[in-house]
């Protein structure tokens, strides 16, 4: 007695045709998605960058009421320092800074915009003159977030 073979039975794996759909239904999800992925990163990255921005002040809020003085908040580029006593005080250095007392706002952040005069938070945590912070992603120079610093000396982002 002899046995029929059944074609395509018995043998492991998947075909060559299986396996070339397979790669193209891949290639195709990720085509389609690529460019909002790309776009959710972009701006995933500038929301952190303002959130980072967010705590910097409040730490220079903080610092004002944890001192007893007054701090002045100084930015240049993607750097930001603070001086005790007012702005022509003493440069602030603790953690987070560099041995100048900059600190540097990840992802190449920049400060784009701020108000015409520094920031001084006041002992009781109250900011002088109260203004707003934008900040932008370079790879993005389209898109800008607000941090509002208010003369209370709440900071948000609207």
């Amino acid at each position: 007695m002899r046995r029929a073979r059944t074609a395509g039975r018995g043998t492991p794996g998947f075909s060559v045709t299986e396996v070339l759909v397979t790669v193209g239904l891949i290639g195709l999800a990720t085509t389609l998605a690529l460019p909002s992925l790309l776009s959710y990163w972009r701006a995933a990255t500038l929301t952190a960058g303002a959130q980072e921005l967010q705590t910097v002040l409040n730490s220079a809020r903080q610092l004002a009421i944890r001192q007893n003085t007054s701090v002045c908040v100084e930015r240049s580029g993607n750097l930001v320092r603070f001086r005790l006593n007012g702005c022509g005080g003493t440069i602030w250095t603790g953690p987070g800074t560099d041995p100048s007392g900059w600190i540097r706002l990840a992802n190449a952040i920049e400060i784009v915009g701020a108000p015409s005069a520094p920031v001084v938070f006041s002992y009781l945590g109250a900011a002088t003159p109260a203004g707003t912070f934008r900040v932008r992603n370079p790879a993005d120079a389209t898109q800008t977030l607000t941090v509002t610093v208010a003369a209370s000396g709440r900071i948000t982002i609207p």
